[in-house]
């Protein structure tokens, strides 16, 4: 047991001598070195990862398990860093107590997030002075970085198995929340949302096949994206759209190709974004030269307007938000 539990469980004792109560029907008590919840206790949600209760009470307790093993969380957190989920926070309406941010990626500016930022990269000694009360994280956090965040709070890494679908992240997450009633609404107008722009999409589209480009503009090199790819993958396995045979037959996330195999891709319909910073940013200005270039003139989908201009913030995240953004913007661009 950790420092968290032996606290609620020698508080829970100091508690039930001052007050002179003893086997009132809530045996509260330790067994296994697992703190186990009194009879009349709220029964928790049944989330598939979690092995222990919930008490309304406040300062309460409940064991999950993430994704290096069993963490004793708050029942009830109020103060929540999401680090690498905050997407999903926000779509719970939750605010978190920090905004992770890497000097070399910048952060997800498509949240408007209005909390203070976290350097993953700097000390964590920034991310104690906010004080959450639980962290939960992706698999942008290995068990060395688990370790070191739960020397400021509970830690949930989220288990690997759900990190492909954005929908069984945003289930894990309301669950370690609290809130999976919350998770199911949240998930239910998404699922929605997306059976109608998928239908649009299809309609408008048929099987026209389509491409995601990402242009490394650093290092002058052009990433194809795969239909594994967790930011763009969505848009074959969800929103219904053919991708070129390229990325159909790729198993890695992405492949870098030369500007030469664009024209090979066969793709009726392109989307294309930098690799950091918005367009209109001097170093992306090099980008749209590329686009503008002869091998690029020359395809199909660009002769047919079929090229469109993307923001990076939202496009190279997989958060169930940025989802539902890049629906939009497909929905606008391709069904007149």
């Amino acid at each position: 047991m950790n420092n968290w539990g032996r606290k609620i469980i020698w508080t829970a004792v100091l508690i039930l001598a001052m007050s002179a109560i003893a086997a009132c029907g809530t045996n509260n008590k330790a067994a296994d070195g697992k703190n186990v919840q009194t009879g009349n206790a709220a029964a928790a949600s049944a989330a598939p990862a979690e092995t222990g209760g919930a008490t309304a009470s406040e300062g309460a307790t409940r064991t999950v398990t993430g994704e290096f093993g069993e963490v004793e969380i708050p029942a009830n957190p109020q103060r929540v860093a999401g680090i690498y989920v905050e997407d999903y926070l926000k779509a719970l309406g939750v605010t978190p107590v920090v905004q992770w941010y890497h000097p070399s990626w910048g952060k997800q500016d498509y949240l408007n997030l209005d909390v203070p930022e976290f350097d993953i990269s700097g000390s964590i000694e920034a991310l104690l002075d906010k004080k959450p009360d639980l962290i939960i994280t992706d698999g942008g956090a290995d068990a060395a970085k688990v370790e070191q965040y739960s020397l400021v709070a509970p830690t949930y890494r989220l288990p690997e198995s759900v990190l492909q679908d954005s929908r069984l992240i945003l289930t894990a997450v309301a669950d370690a929340l609290g809130i999976p009633e919350k998770g199911k609404a949240v998930l239910a107008e998404y699922d929605q949302k997306v059976a109608d722009g998928k239908a649009a999409l299809q309609q408008a589209l048929g099987q026209e096949k389509v491409a995601v480009i990402r242009l490394n503009v650093a290092d002058k090199t052009v990433a194809l994206f795969g239909v594994k790819n967790r930011f763009t993958g969505v848009l074959y396995s969800q929103f219904g759209l053919t991708p070129v045979p390229m990325a159909a037959e790729m198993t890695e996330f992405q492949s870098i190709i030369s500007e030469e195999v664009i024209p090979e891709l066969e793709a009726d319909h392109i989307i294309v974004f930098p690799d950091n910073g918005e367009w209109d940013t001097a170093a992306n200005q090099e980008a749209i030269k590329m686009l503008d270039g002869p091998l690029w003139k020359n395809l199909p989908a660009v002769k047919n307007g079929n090229i469109y201009r993307m923001e990076r913030s939202h496009w190279q995240s997989g958060g169930i938000t940025a989802n539902q953004m890049k629906l939009d913007d497909l929905l606008k661009v391709m069904v007149k």
